[in-house]
């Protein structure tokens, strides 16, 4: 009886420690998506994401590098031809995908001689803020849990910024009232977004 209920105990934590483990790596929070942070180094992506997919689009030689830090990526390992992020190199965009072909991610990195992350694009809903926003999240949903530091209008979008975090999102106008829909001069305010609206584009900027 005893080596039944120990087993049982053993499973229920494992069972704990997994759940644990797959909230942290879509979690979002301050400076924190997953298993990115705002100090994560473009060149550490293939390492954090190794069990993943990565796709790097527009590699070119990056003439930001000092002369010093220049000589010890040339002698790296990490400009090896078998990877895919080079040290030496700048990419407009970085999409990473789970293995069996689910995107992730899309990332913009900086122009920096060390490349860091600037902006993210999320496309899976596991990811989720603090606060319990998700790209299946409403208008309602955002307003409830963030205030929203200003709201911009487009041609085809309305872009809701919020005060204290990085976090941003994108509504397409199809999801508002027809009057609104097909007039850019027009500056859509809150109270004009139904509740229901839901979040075309999930964002996140670090300065």
């Amino acid at each position: 009886m005893k080596k039944i209920l120990f087993v049982a105990l053993a499973a229920t934590s494992l069972l704990f420690l997994n759940c644990e483990s797959a909230d942290k790596k879509f979690n979002i929070s301050t400076g924190v998506i997953g298993q990115l942070t705002k100090d994560t180094k473009v060149i550490d992506l293939e390492t954090i994401y190794a069990e993943d997919s990565i796709v790097a689009e527009n590699g070119i030689p990056n003439l930001n590098l000092q002369v010093g830090f220049k000589n010890e990526v040339l002698n790296d390992t990490n400009t090896d031809t078998t990877r895919i992020i080079k040290s030496n190199f700048i990419y407009n965009k970085i999409d990473i995908y789970e293995k069996g072909g689910k995107q992730l991610l899309s990332l913009t990195p900086t122009r920096d001689s060390v490349p860091k992350i600037e902006n993210i694009r999320i496309y899976d809903p596991r990811y989720i803020t603090d606060k319990g926003i998700s790209m299946t999240s409403t208008f309602k949903d955002i307003k409830d849990k963030y205030a929203i530091k200003k709201i911009i209008t487009s041609m085809n979008n309305v872009v809701i910024l919020l005060k204290d975090t990085g976090l941003y999102f994108t509504i397409d106008k199809q999801e508002l009232p027809s009057s609104l829909r097909y007039d850019s001069s027009v500056n859509i305010e809150e109270v004009q977004i139904p509740d229901a609206a839901k979040i075309k584009y999930m964002m996140l900027a670090w300065e």
